[in-house]
């Protein structure tokens, strides 16, 4: 399926991505897919490189998240040097069979870059339920060697994909204690994205110098906000992988803790890379045609504001509603009240941009249907609720659902 669907409307150019100091990628062609697409795509880092992952929650998970959870207990995330992603298979509810697979992918991949098997991550995305046959990543990864290079970004990104409809980077130049340090990333996903940590693969890099228990403790912090915070289509992978990797090669000095005032400024761009990497797979959901911004207010607690603006963004019918340019705010008001969270029904307000369709549970006194239909015709929609309880609140993205996504994943192993 993948390669032959049309660009989504909400997708975003590729950005031009400078070389991060302690980084290499490459990628190659092996056979996962029809046609002669790459999708093998490996990173290869500096010695003294470290590491911090948050994966998928989901209860049946898969080899490659297996293994890269063991590895970064096993190491405290100190001296990665590689990561070996392929597309195509999942490699997820494969048994012991998929466990061995990913171990000989580790190895072949440690013996063709100098590295122990230890050091080697690995991610996969594509069918579940499929064995990885490793002997197709085994026969390309000389190629994949041989093509390593510090400015391939986009089509590493474009080896990573499955039915996503454009690649996806972001970067980013911050400055720790004076020092300039780069910041870049790729990401994949189209469908099955609801992260808990969609299919949903993501790798950044940065030559800053972090140890891993402080970059563990940013990364796991930033992804509430960021990864956890978009939906297309209320599914979670069993593959779920956001890495990221500081080389430590920019020359600044090493910070140990996340609350370090040196790293503010790396803090806030590495947020910035994140977030821009989670709403580029909002914006190419399968079949979306509308960008949506939910933002929940008033309610008891963020935890309960994040639950109630999901419960909006995943609703079907709140997304049929965007998908036929219909601003049926009652659909909004359903999906706020079975979230079963606390809320005031006589203070519930709902807002599409700024056109109030309910003001403190009632229609608006200037509700205007011409207005609210002549909005929803945009690409991009803001929707914002008060639930009347308190000051929190929490946002999330989300896209809408056409006939097009019952299309693509109809026709999904066709």
């Amino acid at each position: 399926m993948t390669g032959d669907l049309p660009r989504s409307p909400l997708a975003v150019d590729f950005p031009d991505m400078p070389p991060v100091a302690g980084v290499e990628m490459g990628s190659a062609h092996a056979g996962f897919y029809r046609g002669e697409r790459d999708d093998l795509m490996i990173m290869r880092f500096s010695p003294g490189t470290t590491c911090a992952g948050v994966f998928t929650r989901h209860g049946v998970g898969s080899a490659p998240v297996d293994w890269c959870q063991h590895q970064l207990r096993a190491t405290g995330g100190r001296g990665v040097r590689a990561v070996v992603v392929n597309a195509g298979c999942a490699n997820s509810f494969t048994g012991r069979a998929g466990a061995k697979a990913a171990e000989r992918v580790a190895a072949a991949a440690a013996k063709a870059m100098g590295a122990k098997p230890r050091e080697v991550m690995l991610a996969s995305t594509g069918v579940i339920g499929v064995l990885l046959d490793d002997r197709r990543i085994t026969a390309a990864l000389p190629a994949a060697v041989a093509a390593l290079t510090d400015r391939s970004w986009e089509r590493a990104a474009g080896a990573i994909m499955t039915t996503d409809t454009f690649p996806k980077g972001a970067q980013a130049l911050a400055h720790v204690d004076g020092h300039p340090v780069h910041i870049a990333g790729i990401a994949k996903g189209s469908g099955m994205i609801a992260p808990n940590m969609a299919t949903m693969l993501a790798f950044v890099v940065t030559d800053a110098a972090v140890e891993p228990k402080a970059l563990q403790a940013l990364v796991r912090l930033m992804t509430a906000r960021t990864f956890n915070s978009v939906t297309v289509d209320g599914d979670r992978s069993t593959n779920d992988t956001l890495l990221v990797f500081a080389t430590g090669a920019s020359g600044a000095p090493p910070i140990a803790r996340a609350d370090d005032p040196r790293l503010a400024d790396f803090t806030d761009k590495l947020k910035g890379v994140l977030f821009d990497l989670a709403q580029q797979l909002v914006r190419d959901g399968e079949g979306a045609s509308k960008f949506v911004k939910i933002t929940v207010n008033g309610a008891k607690s963020a935890a309960s504001a994040a639950k109630i603006a999901r419960t909006i963004a995943e609703s079907p019918l709140v997304k049929t509603a965007f998908a036929g340019e219909d601003a049926n705010w009652g659909r909004i008001v359903m999906a706020v009240g079975r979230a079963d969270e606390p809320v005031r029904r006589e203070k519930i307000s709902v807002a599409f941009g700024h056109l109030w369709a309910a003001r403190d549970g009632a229609v608006a006194p200037d509700y205007s249907e011409t207005a609210m239909s002549d909005y929803m015709k945009n690409a991009e929609l803001e929707v914002t609720v008060d639930v009347g309880v308190g000051r929190a609140s929490w946002t999330m993205w989300t896209c809408d659902l056409t006939k097009q996504y019952v299309a693509i994943n109809g026709d999904y192993r066709s």
